[in-house]
């Protein structure tokens, strides 16, 4: 296909009526492609691009820390100022020792963890084990019913 200076004109025409791409490649018998390659050479004005860039979802957020706790002073006599303080965060907690099953909003003040002995070589205590794993049934995971 060449492009002779009718259908130059009959594209230039077309580009600048506002018409597609593709339909001016209908109209002309060539493809979309090659009308966009053919106003691009002619310097014909570009069109605006048919995604919006307001239409971009907002970044996500990183949630906030959580605050450090502040153990206030205590006086030097007093037996508070000798006990350790009890772990608020996960990190700082002694792992196989004690129940980490976390009990309420980690934003509020009253988040804490169980603190029950946790069962040797698991993370929760008998109660919260029960809940975090679940055992599964053989003739159900093969699809088997157990009707009899």
């Amino acid at each position: 296909m060449t492009w002779t200076p009718d259908r130059i004109d009959e594209l230039t025409r077309l580009w600048n009526t506002g018409h597609s791409a593709s339909m001016i490649g209908k109209k002309l018998g060539v493809s979309k492609n090659a009308v966009v390659g053919k106003a691009h050479r002619l310097n014909l004005p570009a069109r605006p691009s048919p995604i919006r860039k307001d239409a971009r979802p907002a970044p996500r957020r990183r949630p906030a820390a959580l605050p450090t706790p502040v153990v206030p002073d205590e006086p030097e006599g007093s037996v508070a100022a000798f006990e350790a303080p009890k772990p608020t965060r996960l990190a700082e907690r002694r792992s196989g020792q004690s129940c980490q099953w976390p009990i309420g909003d980690p934003s509020d003040k009253s988040f804490h963890f169980c603190d029950d002995p946790a069962l040797p070589g698991k993370p929760y205590c008998s109660k919260h084990c029960a809940s975090a794993y679940i055992k599964k049934d053989r003739d159900r995971d093969r699809g088997e019913s157990r009707v009899a």
